[in-house]
């Protein structure tokens, strides 16, 4: 690009956007960040702000949106939402010594993926960085968040990806150029392509070696990963690139098995509403009525937990025992005292290490581990493990916290640019520029005083204005008389007005001590934070055993409030649940009946039946959330629960197509049972809703058949198998762990009542018309199904190619209806009037 004929600042503007060409450029111009040109137009397409023209360059009006720097916070937070990178361009020159425009560079650059301002994030969600790399028939996975530090690697096959995606939730995709990949193109998050050559292998070791300060990678356990280090390596260079910064808070990663969680995919994570309804609303979700932490950091691990169950049992154990400890004690209430007051220590942790710390950041840390006696002190008899553990972890850094409590103000400014934010006492210098601004005119009393007794001028005055300064004033009578070491500032009509050298320091002193203090606060500030660098791992401890201890406080607080009890777990394949219940439609829908459900090599599979809207859905979700539940490290829903091993939980419930990837209904119905078929175990709890519904009764019916023998004879799972087949109940028959149950419901007048109670056999009864008639179809609708309904059920099928319910039954011998019978059929006496009732019985009559 040629930027000769260009304006020497947009020369310099020009040469900074070359360097970022896929990001907004956000440029410093005194207490504004400008955009230009493109950058302006989108600018002002996004945010809704002002776009201009000012003056000209290279022949063409310059397009300009600005933004004042004090607000900008607001801005980057809209742009973060829509997925947009920004760089950040200061100013780095000194304005006064400047020649031209004034020296800038980009000193930050925000993408989705690398937030870490706490007015740029979700308190309650984790804002993860995720960077996919091919291997050798294997992906290579890496992700981090860089709010905590936590860096994670794991290999995965690529049929495991859209499950991966969806549990991890990616703020932001880091992949190669050349990597191309339907489900990462069809993941929506923000997107960064780089260059081939920085997926290296050898450069990655080297690079996460450099950073965590190890001769090599075998420590953490992924010697042998090459597609994940190649991944992980890309990612941290990528977030260095970004950051402009060390990054000592990411001092290691760990790497994840996939057996080391209950596995949940993608449809699953939908259909049980974990954190998110199928709508895509926040609530009514299992999150939304769980979650009563009281810090950030309870409320992210708690989101957390509940999207990564574990499979090993005694962790899981530790969880249910030091929340039977605190329900035992009523220690919930006083703990989650004792936890309100305390800050996001995680996130304010990061930004101290990151050298991005606002002064609150430090007055919140500081008040934060002030608090950490009292919550000790409120798990006063601790006799779980876990819980001895947490409290032991709870003892602050001495060093750390004298600092913050000697340099840092009790109510310190938002910005240091405001001053105000160092404490009194701490620093000398600082100490006597503040009085210097405060207590000046005590000084100019003194020196005015003095000076009366040595010049013996009576009339002498010591003053100050904005214009000159300070002075002496002097009459003109004794101005004659005035010192020679008097200086004449200014002549009035009256009196004579003098500065001496002892006044002219002072005065320099005064009139740059607001400057210098501020200046020496900065100094300060960021010697605070480099003296606090030493003490991050331990303050990263610290938040991680608040948060556990916040979400185990939550999770006995809900145990108590919704009457959970603590689950059993046993050794072998099994599941028995007494009284189970929904969590999150039980506090919606009351009362709420609660249904057993026994489970077992011997009880593989119940074919559940009954009518649309008996609850059959809400039976098989609670079962799954109950298991949910329980591997989380929560109590559950249930009078009793014994829940065997479970490596993972598969749903196929409900209808919904994929226009965009030319899957209809019925295809993404069969997409999800084929998963659920080629990859569910002996160990794996299944949820199968209506399958075959999307196709002709026959196909449906015989696909149903077939699935439901497969999942019995081959995958041997733990099985929930809705269907409205009555045909497929037969199955039990023949499959002797197979059993029917259903949802009853009884006629009641015209109406339905559904009783939402699980009995042992197969149902009688579809009641598809009287949900249908619930649902406001028209009577005459309704009447006319109810007499197709009765002569389907009274006559046999005839065969047809796609032996289809509603063809023709009527054989060639049987003679044709009467006209005046069937005009008599076609009659609906409920909706005739009085008058038309007579009016047609004289017509039949004439017929007749």
């Amino acid at each position: 690009m040629s930027f000769e004929n260009h304006t020497p600042m947009m020369r310099q503007y020009l040469a900074l956007k070359a360097q970022y060409p896929d990001m907004l450029l956000f440029y410093r111009m005194g207490d504004f960040y400008e955009l230009f040109f493109e950058d302006a137009e989108k600018a002002s397409r996004l945010l809704g702000i002002t776009l201009t023209r000012r003056g000209a360059s290279n022949g063409e009006p310059i397009k300009m949106a600005g933004l004042p720097y004090h607000a900008a916070e607001g801005y980057l937070a809209k742009l973060a939402k829509m997925g947009e990178a920004v760089a950040i361009c200061e100013q780095v020159g000194d304005p006064a010594t400047s020649k031209g425009p004034v020296a800038r560079e980009v000193t930050r650059i925000l993408t989705p993926g690398t937030l870490t301002d706490a007015a740029l994030l979700d308190e309650t969600r984790d804002n993860t960085l995720l960077c996919v790399a091919k291997g050798e028939g294997i992906f290579g996975l890496a992700w981090l968040n860089l709010a905590s530090g936590e860096f994670v690697l794991s290999e995965i096959a690529p049929g495991h990806l859209p499950q991966e995606l969806e549990r991890i939730h990616p703020a932001e995709l880091v992949i190669a150029e050349d990597h191309s990949n339907e489900v990462l193109a069809q993941w929506r998050c923000a997107k960064k392509r780089l260059a081939p050559w920085q997926f290296d292998l050898d450069t990655a070791q080297r690079s996460l070696t450099q950073q965590f300060n190890t001769h090599d990678l075998g420590g953490f356990g992924c010697g042998e990963m090459p597609a994940a280090i190649t991944a992980a390596g890309a990612l941290l260079e990528y977030v260095k690139h970004t950051q402009r910064t060390a990054l000592p808070h990411i001092a290691g990663l760990r790497v994840e098995q996939s057996s080391h969680y209950l596995q949940l995919d993608a449809a699953t994570r939908r259909n049980l509403e974990i954190d998110t309804t199928i709508r895509g609303e926040p609530s009514p979700t299992l999150y939304a009525l769980l979650n009563t932490t009281q810090t950030a950091m309870g409320a992210r691990l708690l989101r957390h937990w509940l999207h990564h169950p574990l499979r090993h049992q005694q962790t899981i154990q530790q969880r249910h025992l030091a929340v039977a400890d605190l329900l035992q004690q009523f220690l919930e209430t006083p703990l989650q005292q004792a936890l309100h007051p305390i800050g996001d220590i995680e996130r304010m942790t990061t930004r101290v290490a990151m050298k991005t710390a606002r002064p609150r950041d430090l007055s919140g840390l500081r008040d934060s581990l002030l608090q950490l006696p009292a919550l000790v002190a409120s798990v006063p008899a601790a006799q779980s493990a876990l819980l001895q553990g947490l409290l032991a972890a709870l003892e602050a850094p001495s060093a750390a916290l004298q600092l913050l409590v000697q340099a840092i103000q009790a109510e310190p400014s938002a910005v240091l640019r405001e001053g105000g934010v160092i404490a009194a006492a701490y620093d000398a210098e600082l100490d006597e520029l503040r009085a210097i601004q405060t207590d000046h005119g005590d000084f100019l009393l003194q020196f005015e005083a003095a000076e009366k007794a040595r010049t013996g001028l009576t009339n002498l005055k010591v003053e100050y204005n904005s214009v000159h300064g300070f002075y002496i004033e002097i009459s003109r009578l004794q101005a004659e008389s005035a010192p020679p070491e008097y200086r004449r500032r200014q002549t009035l009509k009256n009196v004579e007005r003098f500065i001496t050298p002892e006044l002219k320091a002072f005065e320099d002193k005064v009139l740059s001590a607001n400057e210098r203090a501020l200046a020496r606060e900065k100094i300060l500030y960021e010697q605070v934070l480099v003296a606090m660098s030493p003490h991050i791992t331990h303050l990263q401890k610290i938040a991680t055993a608040v948060a556990t201890l916040d979400v185990l406080a939550c999770f006995t607080e809900r145990a108590r409030a919704l009457d959970y009890v603590q689950p059993q777990f046993r050794a072998d394949i099994g599941l028995e649940i007494l009284h189970g219940r929904h969590p999150v439609v039980e506090s919606i829908a009351q009362p709420y009946v609660a249904n057993d459900v026994v489970l077992n090599p011997y009880r593989q599979l119940l074919l559940i039946t009954g009518p649309n809207m008996g609850g059959k859905s809400t039976f098989m979700r609670q079962t799954a959330l109950i298991v949910l539940l329980a591997y989380c490290g929560s109590f559950v829903p249930a009078q009793r629960a014994v829940i065997g091993e479970v490596d993972r939980i598969f749903t196929r419930i409900g209808a919904s197509d994929d226009l965009a990837g030319g899957r209809s209904t019925f295809m993404v119905e069969m997409t999800e049972t084929a998963n659920i078929l080629n990859n569910a175990s002996a160990s794996s709890l299944v949820l199968l809703d209506e399958i075959g519904r999307g196709t002709s009764t026959f196909d449906g019916l015989s696909l149903a058949w077939a699935v439901a023998k497969q999942l019995l004879e081959k995958n041997k799972a733990l099985t929930l198998f809705a269907t409205h087949y009555f045909e497929l109940t037969r199955i039990v028959d023949e499959a002797k762990h197979a059993a029917n149950v259903h949802l009853d419901a009884v006629e009641h007048g015209q109406g339905i009542v559904f009783l939402h109670k699980v009995e042992e056999g197969a149902a009688t009864m579809s009641y598809g018309i009287q949900v249908a008639q619930l649902a406001g179809i028209p009577k005459a609708v309704v009447q006319l199904a109810k007499r197709k309904l009765q002569q389907l059920e009274n006559q046999t099928l005839t065969a047809t190619p796609q032996n289809d319910l509603f063809a023709s039954n009527i054989t060639p011998e049987e003679p044709p209806m009467h006209p005046l019978v069937a005009a008599l059929d076609r009659i609906h006496p409920d909706d005739l009037t009085p008058k038309q009732a007579l009016e047609l019985l004289y017509t039949l009559k004439k017929q007749l």
